[in-house]
């Protein structure tokens, strides 16, 4: 007689229960994610001292993989006596719209107030508030130390004045790189030939996306001591040859601060229980047509200042093993003569170098797969002009 095990019963049970509550759920998806609805984002600020550039789109829902612009809109500065300043849609045309539009390079005076002011294609008109400009202090330095956890750029300011008290900062990172085999050779109708073209020495750049702030309005003094603008892992592919940073610097008014310390959280702090519940974020852009309609965005009204650091490997312990980005590609394979055509024509492979006899004869090339031999095809092979 078979004893009665309690355990053995309550694994069935419970193992029988999940296989049938696997096949009773059904996939919930919330409204919002499919909802048709779309609001108008502005991406901007005016720029008192330069070219003002303003991007229009549309929020999409989870489902869609990009962002609608917003096409052949009217765009403009205005500041409180009614003096307006245009802005012009890069590429604008009716069927080659960017959604960003810019301005000529203006001179504005911090003594006034400004908004952004637009109407779109459909008729429809927005405006943001009138905010006080404000010019914006210089850097004083970009820093940076070799640290356990990696490299660590810093950023120091100061505004002699006090009158900053609210800043941010974006900026761009470039670095060079090679790639994994230099090419001597190019497949050229049906024949290969001298590559005088350099596909082996390449740069590539990106734009920050995490929101940096800091507030000295705590402090006895209008000054910002070793911020921690970005760390970069200590065997980062981008520390491997030379790295650039270019960082931009924004004054703000308290409202802005507010309004991208919010986003900031709502961002980037969310994931746990202890995590701040996410909130409704309150711009300053406004519909006109309809008051009631839900506009994303803050634009403010500051100049910029920026300044740039370079990070040689030289600088580096020499101990420091970096990643290339190139750690999967294979060794290169050996194409004779008679196997030319059909390799590099159908392969996506590239010539590197040419393989000789020992009495001097060619007897064919060395071929590796395109993204380990030509390095636009994760960069620019075009130096950039402050390199």
């Amino acid at each position: 007689m078979t004893r009665w095990n309690p355990y053995a019963a309550a694994s069935w049970l419970l193992a029988s229960l999940a296989l049938l509550l696997a096949g009773c759920v059904d996939r919930y998806l919330p409204p919002v994610i499919s909802s048709p609805q779309t609001y108008l984002v502005v991406d901007g600020f005016i720029n008192l001292r330069g070219v003002t550039t303003v991007r229009l789109s549309r929020s999409r829902s989870l489902s869609t993989p990009t962002s609608p612009v917003e096409i052949n809109a009217s765009v403009s500065i205005r500041d409180e006596t009614g003096t307006s300043y245009p802005l012009f849609e890069q590429g604008g045309g009716i069927s080659t719209g960017t959604g960003t539009y810019i301005s000529d390079y203006l001179t504005l005076s911090p003594t006034h107030q400004y908004q952004l002011r637009l109407r779109t294609a459909a008729g429809r008109e927005y405006a943001s508030d009138l905010v006080a400009g404000k010019l914006t202090p210089a850097i004083d330095q970009l820093s940076w130390a070799s640290e356990l956890n990696g490299v660590q750029v810093y950023l120091d300011a100061h505004d002699p004045a006090g009158a900053t008290g609210y800043y941010r900062w974006t900026y761009q990172e470039t670095w060079a790189f090679h790639s994994e085999y230099q090419s001597g050779y190019e497949y050229v109708n049906n024949q290969v030939q001298l590559r005088y073209e350099d596909i082996y020495h390449c740069w590539r750049s990106e734009n920050s996306t995490a929101i940096k702030l800091s507030t000295t309005t705590g402090l006895s003094q209008d000054v910002v001591a070793k911020f921690p603008l970005t760390l970069l892992p200590g065997n980062s592919e981008k520390l491997g040859t030379r790295y650039s940073i270019l960082v931009q610097q924004y004054a703000q008014t308290p409202e802005e601060y507010a309004y991208w310390d919010n986003l900031r959280k709502n961002t980037e702090s969310l994931g746990t229980l202890f995590d701040p519940l996410p909130s409704q974020l309150s711009g300053n852009v406004h519909g006109l047509t309809d008051a009631s309609e839900l506009v994303l965005g803050y634009v403010g009204a500051t100049s910029v200042t920026e300044r740039r650091l370079f990070i040689d490997r030289s600088e580096l312990p020499a101990a420091n093993h970096f990643l290339t980005g190139y750690e999967n590609c294979l060794p290169l394979d050996t194409v004779l003569l008679k196997n030319v055509p059909f390799y590099f024509s159908f392969q996506g492979s590239l010539p590197v170098y040419a393989i000789y006899g020992i009495g001097g004869g060619l007897l064919g090339y060395t071929g590796g797969a395109t993204d380990c031999v030509d390095c636009r095809s994760r960069g620019t092979n075009v130096r950039p002009s402050f390199w």
